[in-house]
């Protein structure tokens, strides 16, 4: 399958259905118009907008979804991709996202900490510059002087230069903040201390007051929140910003957020440094924080409603510096903590993205080898046998692959051997077609003489070979020769033994001049087959032949044996084997050979036959032999030719016991009665 983006969109696209398309056009201009808020355009409400919004896509997501498990994870190579997405990259991911907000969130509480805790001292120290200027105001105050005239200027003293140096722009003021004091809800009733917003500026107040033997003693420090007191706060914070907040419609207690809405709320007064800069990171990990924190003022403009106004101060910094101040207590070895946590993660990191790639390299390994299988799998279909697949590894999947590559050689070399064997039993088929064509059609009929034959080949053609030849109307040659061999060779020396035997006794009956029927010699005629076969076929190759004429004048049949098994002649009880002859034809040249003859007597029966007739073996390794095919015979002598011969067959695969055979089986049953002469 194709898996390329582009055939997979185009894929997707023949895939989806008209509702498909019109559930797309919906969400999308739904989608489009609910961005833009365009409702008008559509003629409905938000409610209506949001259904038909949360309606398309859910059921594109429900199609989405079927597409994406019928056709992308169709194949292993994408399960497994998407199984290792969720099982090892998506935690991984969640886990970074994780430790990368938590470490956002830190900082950020860390920044805004160190922020509330500087002006927190501020408060504090300004407080506590107010409670020594009372203590001095107080105790001059006793001496008689008027309140009034213990004013001091600020610049003079040296308790107060010091206290400027984080206080810069600190004013002391007698008789001044009893307002304040009034507004105020702690649990002091005699004093105050916080931010203040009077007259659209930000600033540090701190008020006491104490009975003194002058009156009532009122004392009031200020200090404006200017970029000079933002300087002095923490350089770790980097640039450091305030924005007074305050709500336009007023009588609010809604708290400030974060995110604070612009048609709520007013900006009142802006605080800034510019002169801080963030520097420069220090390593990948070194990003920017930006933190923000709220702090309360007292809203001297709104006696009413002072909780409408917040004060939110931002500032700008990155984990390197904040560390100096988290590892501060640690001395030297902040730093040595700092970056042992660093190389830590750092190696966390780097043994997390091995472990990936591992994943995804043994992902890619199992899901390209499974892939090649498959493909080989597709050209076997083809029927291309000679597709190999690569194994390019030394493992179980590579194993698999020399498997099937193994396999796919075994099948194409037995398909090529089955087109070998087809082609052999086509060519047997035709050999077998031939060789029908030699034996007789159909058995001479002669007076006083019954015959018959039956040829069971071992295998498809046969090697032996018997004919019937009607020279005259009372004569009658018989032969039956046994080739040396099986298959194909012996059944073309079986043609060119009937092409020769034949050749020389029609001769006779011809009647060429020296060739009289009468005088036919089956000697001869075996001396000519065996110089025939000697001088035309290789050294290995004979044949055992036993040939006999027959003269239904005279009853005289005339035989040659030469090396067959002698054929049986029965009449009565009487038993003889025509073994005249000599040896095997084709084996040696010029050998002589004698001709044996016998009167036959009416009722007398001559059977010939095969070696493959009598040598099967029973389940002892005894062959059958001829002493039982001659009882098989004489058992079934009263019966007709036909029956007799396919009794013989009978008996000797019943010996054997096997479907099976070893050998050609060949059988020439002839019956001869008392009828003498031609009625014809």
């Amino acid at each position: 399958m194709d898996s390329t983006p582009n055939n997979r969109w185009h894929a997707l696209w023949l895939w989806m259905s008209p509702v498909d398309v019109v559930a797309l056009l919906v969400f999308v201009a739904a989608t489009a118009f609910w961005g833009s808020r365009q409702f008008s355009l559509l003629g409905l409400h938000v409610a209506r907008l949001v259904f038909l919004v949360l309606l398309s896509g859910g059921y594109l997501t429900i199609r989405v979804s079927q597409w994406v498990r019928e056709r992308l994870l169709w194949s292993l190579r994408s399960r497994l991709a998407v199984t290792y997405i969720f099982i090892a990259v998506v935690p991984v991911l969640l886990l970074l996202a994780m430790a990368g907000l938590a470490a956002y969130l830190l900082y950020w509480q860390l920044g805004s900490y160190v922020l509330y805790t500087q002006m927190e001292d501020r408060i504090n120290r300004l407080g506590g510059v107010t409670g020594t200027m009372m203590t001095s105001y107080a105790l001059e105050a006793t001496s008689g002087r008027k309140a009034a005239a213990l004013a001091v200027p600020v610049d003079v003293s040296t308790y107060l230069k010091n206290a400027m140096t984080e206080l810069p722009g600190l004013k002391i003021e007698t008789g001044a903040g009893e307002d304040l004091l009034q507004e105020s809800h702690g649990p002091l009733k005699d004093r105050f201390r916080g931010l203040v917003l009077s007259d659209g500026a930000l600033s540090l107040r701190s008020v006491m007051d104490r009975q003194t033997s002058a009156g009532l003693l009122y004392v009031s420090a200020v200090v404006p929140v200017t970029t000079d007191l933002l300087e002095t706060l923490a350089p770790e914070l980097g640039p450091v910003r305030f924005e007074v907040l305050r709500h336009k419609n007023g009588l609010s207690t809604v708290e400030v957020s974060l995110v604070r809405n612009r048609g709520d709320y007013e900006i009142v007064q802006e605080i800034s440094t510019p002169q801080r800069l963030v520097p420069r990171a220090l390593n990948p990990f070194d990003k920017l924080i930006t933190g923000v924190v709220t702090l309360d003022v007292m809203d001297h403009d709104r006696k009413g409603d002072a909780e409408s106004t917040r004060v939110l101060a931002s500032f700008i910094t990155r984990p390197s510096l904040l560390n100096r101040r988290l590892f501060s207590p640690l001395g030297d070895l902040g730093g040595v903590a700092a970056t042992a946590l660093l190389v830590v993660g750092t190696v966390f990191l780097v043994i997390e993205f091995g472990a990936l790639v591992t994943g995804f390299v043994l992902t890619r390994t199992i899901t390209t080898a499974v892939d090649d299988l498959y493909q080989a799998t597709q050209h076997v279909q083809a029927g291309d046998l000679t597709f190999r697949v690569r194994v390019p590894n030394r493992d179980q999947l590579a194993a698999l692959g020399e498997s099937f590559n193994s396999m796919m050689h075994s099948v194409s070399t037995l398909i090529d051997e089955q087109r070998k064997r087809q082609r052999l039993e086509n060519e047997l088929s035709i050999a077998q077609e031939v060789q029908q064509q030699l034996f007789p059609h159909s058995l001479p009929k002669l007076p006083g003489v019954e015959l018959e034959a039956i040829c069971r080949p071992a295998r498809v053609v046969s090697g032996d070979y018997y004919d019937f030849i009607r020279v005259t109307p009372t004569i009658l040659a018989i032969a039956l020769a046994d080739i040396s061999g099986k298959g194909i060779s012996a059944a073309l020396l079986m043609a060119s033994v009937q092409a020769a035997l034949r050749s020389d006794v029609l001769r006779y009956r011809e009647g060429q001049p020296g060739f009289s029927p009468s005088e036919i010699d089956t000697a001869k005629i075996a001396s000519h087959l065996n110089r025939h076969l000697f001088r035309n076929t290789s050294d290995e190759r004979y044949a055992t032949f036993f040939f006999a004429v027959y003269d239904t004048e005279t009853r005289m049949l005339k035989y040659t044996n030469a090396g067959h098994l002698p054929p049986i002649y029965l009449c009565g009880e009487y038993v003889e084997r025509l073994g005249t002859g000599g040896t095997v034809v084709g084996l040696f040249n010029d050998v002589p050979y004698e001709q044996g003859s016998i009167e036959i007597q009416p009722g007398g029966m001559l059977i010939a036959y095969s070696d493959g007739l009598v040598e099967p073996e029973n389940m002892h390794g005894e062959e059958f032999g001829t002493e039982r095919l001659i009882e098989v015979i004489k058992l079934h002598r009263q019966e007709s030719s036909h029956l007799i011969a396919d009794a013989m067959m009978r008996a000797a695969e019943g010996w054997s016991g096997s479907p099976e055979q070893a050998d050609d089986m060949t059988v020439i049953v002839s019956r001869f009665s008392s009828v003498r002469g031609l009625n014809e």
